[in-house]
């Protein structure tokens, strides 16, 4: 009894210690967002690396506590939630110290990271209260494709269904779906389930979003956790798959089908999937965050043609439905957080030579652009930029025939191998069609270069800015 008083003790230590943070204004829950290969990782490890190295060649010059004289220090401190795991940010700047520097691993399940950065206050009503402040930043990361499982909470197995299949008869995925339908097409919806076949089937569709993601680079991948499951690898839960012919059905028959048929079984998972996996996570992670960062890679959809980067698009605007936004007060800030801010960020802006970043921005902004429209409806503050959480090339000019030409030197991600490249520009605009046939795309995906020590920073464009606009405002 008395271990069971002292945990709830330290659970309301805790409660209390947070609300004081919130109601000084000296706690940020920040959401990184972005799909898979997006930079989350990469993102995450830099920003911990440049805060709690400042001062050993950081480069925070547009950060203006750092500016200014008055950052004192950040470190590492226990994450508010002890049943998540922690971010793994020694492991990913293993990665970057080896003799031949490599990726960190990517995002397989969720994890957190807590900071305390110290500063001196200057212009807040902290500064009659004490010398130094610190303010709590809190960060979640998690696999992008279990985002865009959010707008399912708002669906109907029928819905849903019927969505994904005209995805599904949309090239280019039809091509590969096109057996799978015909499947599904030719089953009883009605007949008592054989559950073997719904295993089969489901796996189908399984390895269908695998090679949709990873071999096609398509982005809207639904449910998320089928091509990422963590901790629900091969559990029933995971084993329903989009009915390709509602169409046809008996709409009565349907509303009472019985759980022991297919269909009602196709349902009653989904259903299922949508309150135990979806909404908990919801639920315990994306309701209380107050910024919010989201990374883009536009490049590699570039690369991969018009049908991939329509796909991120689609993918983008599904992900930013599910975000809840609008001016924080003391009261929500309490009791309802809400995103106030909100940077989108075109990733790996170190592939390309620096006199497109611009493009690269105004690429991003019209990716957004409906998004962004509806958002200024609500009082938040947005911003778009080009960053590298992880500078991977030098650039320079290259003679011509005749004129100097802008180039990037790095080394391949395939091979090592080191090269000075034009890598080509970049569209300020949506492609249209005649665009794709007359300029192919070709960004070449560049390793990191030098190893890093310990506690060294890791080269960066931009993360300064990153800072300034998600934090900026809560040093003063």
């Amino acid at each position: 009894m008395a271990f069971i008083n002292k945990k709830k003790l330290n659970k309301l230590k805790q409660k209390a210690s947070d609300l004081l943070n919130r109601t000084l204004d000296q706690h940020v829950t920040l959401a990184v967002t972005g799909l898979s290969r997006s930079g989350k990782t990469a993102f995450i490890t830099s920003l911990v690396n440049q805060l709690v190295n400042e001062g050993n060649n950081s480069q925070l010059g547009f950060f203006n506590v750092v500016h200014q004289g008055r950052f004192i220090a950040a470190k590492r401190v226990p994450q508010k939630h002890l049943h998540i795991g922690r971010f793994e940010y020694d492991r990913a700047m293993l990665a970057f110290s080896q003799n031949e520097p490599t990726w960190p691993e990517p995002t397989h399940g969720i994890s957190e990271m807590r900071l305390a950065i110290r500063y001196k206050p200057k212009e807040s009503l902290l500064k009659y209260a004490s010398d130094t402040a610190t303010l709590y930043l809190d960060i979640t990361d998690y696999p992008g494709e279990w985002l865009l499982d959010l707008p399912m909470l708002n669906q109907t197995f029928e819905q849903w269904s019927k969505q994904t299949t005209a995805l599904l008869l949309t090239e280019p995925r039809f091509k590969s779906a096109k057996s799978f339908i015909e499947k599904v097409n030719q089953i009883d919806p009605f007949a008592k389930v054989d559950e073997q076949m719904l295993a089969d089937l489901s796996k189908e569709y399984t390895d269908l979003l695998l090679h949709f993601r990873y071999e096609l680079g398509l982005s809207v991948i639904q449910p998320g956790r089928f091509i990422l499951p963590g901790e629900l690898a091969d559990a029933p839960i995971l084993q329903f798959f989009p009915f390709t012919d509602f169409e046809q059905m008996d709409k009565n028959a349907y509303q009472n089908a019985s759980d022991d048929c297919l269909i009602g079984m196709l349902r009653a998972r989904f259903i299922e999937y949508k309150e135990r996996v979806v909404k908990a996570f919801y639920k315990e992670h994306f309701v209380n965050f107050d910024r919010q960062i989201v990374l883009a890679d536009c490049l590699t959809p570039l690369n991969n043609g018009p049908e991939s980067f329509a796909d991120l698009k689609m993918a983008m605007t599904m992900i930013m439905e599910s975000f809840s936004y609008g001016q924080s007060s003391l009261f929500s800030r309490l009791f309802a957080p809400k995103i106030d801010k909100l940077l989108f960020a075109a990733t790996k802006a170190d592939h390309v030579t620096p006199e497109q970043h611009h493009n690269l921005v105004r690429l991003l902004d019209q990716l957004v652009y409906q998004t962004k429209h509806q958002l200024n409806y609500d009082v938040i503050e947005m911003k778009t930029l080009a960053l590298a959480s992880v500078k991977t090339t030098q650039a320079g000019t290259s003679r011509y025939q005749g004129q100097d030409i802008p180039v990037l030197r790095g080394k391949r991600s395939e091979n090592g191998e080191l090269i000075t490249v034009f890598p080509g520009a970049v569209p300020s605009k949506l492609p249209e069609q005649n665009f794709w046939q007359r300029e192919p795309f070709n960004y070449i995906s560049f390793a990191p270069m030098n190893p890093i020590g310990q506690h060294e920073c890791l080269p960066h464009l931009r993360m300064d800015q990153v800072m300034q606009f998600l934090l900026g405002d809560k040093m003063k």
